[in-house]
């Protein structure tokens, strides 16, 4: 509850705002093709500023924001501002387009905080709005909310999946020691913080050496969280990874599926498809998988984002091809390099990234360290 007589309308609006951008939150990674989307209605009761009713995109991307917002408001809508983290759209799908049903609902001002790129909307929402005489302020804590979004606004105006990388280094700036599988370089809080990543993303990539040393499960096991594990991608284009690998033999329960040229043999290609598992059929230049062309594919599957979690010849490959959108960069506190062991070097580090990208967290995580950086430019589109 705020009191409108001792804040200017700029203040309230971004404290209405911020509100609405934690609340879209909740549910990054779970909305299908749909973005998160936030509606926080206010309304002046008796000189106080009250939130009326909030929403946000559901599980699935169905229903939307604008109209659980409105059906928790009830009457109290008649009148009230609308703060959305994302212009409401204009067109007709499944359901009437939310603009409409702002304007039905008798809102008075609607402020919003990024454009949709869609070509469907870019601005027609905006426009719907204003023509029914109401009064629209865009662009309230553009970049805030753009973090959440980020996926979203790259696969609407770049045509594909967007890319985070995520890496724990050592104290000495290792990812590991070859030959030793997983080792432990974060404590406890930094791994949950993994889990909690891996929920927010469609899909975790690795290339094939991870799997082969460390088989791993890639899935969220935080409690109560499993059912929101993402689709695993495993980069294999020379068939290495073997049959009995984790990916592979619990495929039924998370969806798996393995990047390779067409030319996979047919007994291997027919054995994983036993096991539930899909070939996502990729081109190759000078050997190497084609990643922008993968990035695109994956796009038009409905994959909007990609965790990258490994290895480092991986990372390196989408860091040469300039496609990383967002890095996360764990440090634990401890040395492990040891006499006589090769330690696997990390391809990049925080001090190295390049000038675009902006540190937009920062989390003590324990002992370990979380640092969370962003390409600026992304919401910029092509």
């Amino acid at each position: 509850m705020i009191n409108h007589t001792t804040h200017s309308q700029a203040q309230i609006d971004k404290r209405f705002m911020a509100a609405a951008i934690r609340l879209a939150r909740r549910n990054v990674g779970q909305t299908g093709t749909n973005p998160s989307v936030a509606c926080v209605l206010v309304k002046n009761v008796d000189g106080d500023l009250i939130i009326v009713g909030s929403g946000v995109t559901s599980i699935g991307g169905r229903p939307h924001a604008e109209p659980i917002a409105l059906l928790e408001a009830g009457e109290l809508a008649k009148g009230a501002t609308a703060y959305v983290t994302l212009e409401p759209c204009a067109h007709h799908g499944a359901t009437p387009p939310c603009a409409a049903t702002l304007i039905n609902a008798g809102v008075s001002r609607v402020v919003t905080s990024l454009v949709d790129p869609d070509d469907r909307v870019n601005e027609a929402g905006h426009k719907m709005l204003r023509d029914a005489g109401i009064t629209v302020e865009a662009g309230c804590l553009e970049n805030d909310s753009a973090q959440g979004l980020n996926a979203y606004v790259i696969h609407r105006g770049h045509n594909r999946a967007q890319v985070t990388v995520k890496i724990a280094l050592s104290a000495d700036g290792y990812l590991g020691i070859k030959g030793n599988g997983q080792v432990a370089i974060t404590g406890p809080y930094a791994k949950r913080q993994t889990h909690l990543l891996r929920a927010k993303h469609h899909a975790i990539l690795v290339g094939a050496q991870t799997i082969i040393e460390d088989d791993p499960d890639l899935t969220c096991r935080l409690s109560g969280m499993e059912n929101k594990s993402p689709i695993r991608l495993v980069l294999d284009p020379n068939s290495r990874v073997p049959l009995a690998a984790k990916v592979f033999q619990t495929s039924n329960q998370v969806k798996t599926y393995v990047v390779a040229p067409n030319n996979v043999d047919v007994n291997r290609r027919q054995a994983l498809a036993k096991l539930g598992v899909e070939i996502i059929n990729c081109q190759l230049v000078e050997a190497h998988i084609a990643l922008p062309e993968l990035l695109e594919d994956l796009g038009a599957r409905g994959i909007q984002s990609v965790m990258v979690e490994g290895g480092a010849k991986t990372v390196k490959a989408f860091l040469d091809a300039k496609l990383i959108d967002e890095f996360v960069i764990l440090r634990g506190p401890n040395n492990i390099a040891q006499e006589g062991k090769v330690l696997i070097a990390t391809p990049i580090i925080a001090t190295q990234l390049p000038n675009e990208y902006s540190l937009v967290e920062k989390l003590n995580l324990g002992e370990d360290v979380l640092k969370h950086y962003i390409k600026t430019h992304n919401q910029n589109r092509n």
